[in-house]
């Protein structure tokens, strides 16, 4: 394990690219000594969901039992997807707080979701979280991820390191919400690597925490893998978020599709920033993202910067990025309907949104996503 006398210096404000819009000198990061912990009760985003579901073959314990007791499975995965180079994931290995391991053998199909939760109760600390998801090939299955604070006040640190191995020709689902209090630092490194006619469909909520940054990278490793990444936020106050997002084809005939939209409140800030890589040999690459946000006060601010960085000749790259105010003429329509004005204004927003939900079948996901984003609406509005 690493030793605090050689980890990594921060990323600095100014000449790191990706850091640019995140300020991390107020950050004395040294204050936040590492606890254990992490699997306490908390408000649950997903609230229908049961974290103690029959998973069959698969395993589903935390990653510290799991490395005791599956050693060949976590130590032939552990580490693969991310660098240890990395200043945050270099604090997260060398004081692991709490983490889960999720193993599905080749050919099985969970019919369950999976929950895991991460609760910071410890005001002043660094809670880091770890969690590693391997689906072997021809696996299946849908996991869902929570971070909570356990109190509205307590100023505390959340480093997340998430590692998604998904094998030849099997299927994950990943959602991943955060609900921090707003008075908290987030930082995560969550890494995908899709192998051979693999798929992922990869979900992130963005809904607390003071500030901090998100950084979602997905490597489309084996030819004919796809992945969806939807990514949805919502800011008041002086909050500040910040995704820094990653589409990489490594192989030919791969295809990504990217949507990230936001609604900001108040004095709340957003950053998105997002690449498409195309590395050679990649042909036949198909891969579009967009941004899109919605800015509910005049001081509210959005930064969206799509990227492409393309070293191939036969592929099709798309990016879109809208920043806007509410369409008065949207509800001023309402209101001639007899609709009230406050009623009519978060009318456009959910429909804003809705677009968005609208990526997901009709069913138990759809409708916990939209359930999700309707609770934070009501916070964001003071409603």
């Amino acid at each position: 394990m690493a030793s605090a006398a050689v980890l990594p210096e921060l990323p600095s404000f100014k000449g790191v690219p990706g850091w640019e819009f995140t300020d991390l000198s107020k950050l004395d990061i040294d204050t936040y000594p590492p606890v254990a912990g992490g699997g306490e009760e908390g408000a649950s985003l997903f609230p229908d969901l049961d974290a103690a579901g029959d998973y069959g073959d698969a395993i589903v314990m935390p990653l510290d039992e799991a490395a005791q007791q599956h050693p060949d499975l976590v130590d032939r995965h552990l580490g693969t997807v991310v660098s240890s180079d990395d200043p945050f994931v270099a604090r997260n290995e060398a004081a692991l707080g709490a983490g889960s391991f999720v193993y599905v053998p080749r050919g099985v199909q969970l019919t369950v979701p999976v929950l895991l939760t991460a609760v910071q109760s410890q005001p002043k600390t660094a809670l880091n979280w770890r969690v590693l998801i391997v689906l072997e090939e021809g696996a299946s299955a849908e996991v869902w991820e929570q971070y909570l604070s356990a109190t509205e006040d307590a100023d505390g640190l959340f480093n997340t390191v998430v590692e998604l191995v998904v094998g030849p020709n099997a299927h994950l689902r990943f959602v991943s919400g955060q609900a921090l209090n707003e008075k908290s630092w987030i930082f995560g490194t969550q890494r995908a690597v899709v192998e051979r006619d693999g798929s992922l469909d990869w979900v992130a909520l963005g809904f607390g925490s003071a500030r901090g940054k998100v950084r979602m990278e997905t490597q489309l490793a084996g030819e004919g893998s796809s992945a969806k990444v939807t990514g949805a936020y919502a800011g008041h106050g002086r909050q500040h978020l910040d995704f820094d997002t990653t589409q990489e084809h490594a192989a030919a005939n791969t295809t990504s599709d990217l949507a990230f939209r936001g609604v900001l409140e108040g004095r709340s800030t957003a950053v998105w920033r997002g690449m498409i890589k195309v590395d050679p040999g990649a042909q036949q690459t198909d891969a579009f993202q967009e941004s899109r946000n919605l800015l509910l006060s005049k001081r509210a601010h959005a930064d969206a910067i799509p990227g492409l960085e393309i070293e191939a000749n036969d592929v099709r790259c798309t990016h879109a990025a809208a920043i806007a105010q509410i369409d008065p003429d949207q509800v001023y329509y309402l209101m001639s309907h007899g609709i009230p004005r406050s009623a009519a204004t978060r009318l456009v927003i959910e429909g804003f949104l809705a677009e968005l939900v609208g990526r997901f079948e009709e069913g138990p996901v759809r409708e916990r996503l939209a359930s999700a984003l309707q609770t934070r609406l009501e916070t964001v509005l003071g409603a």
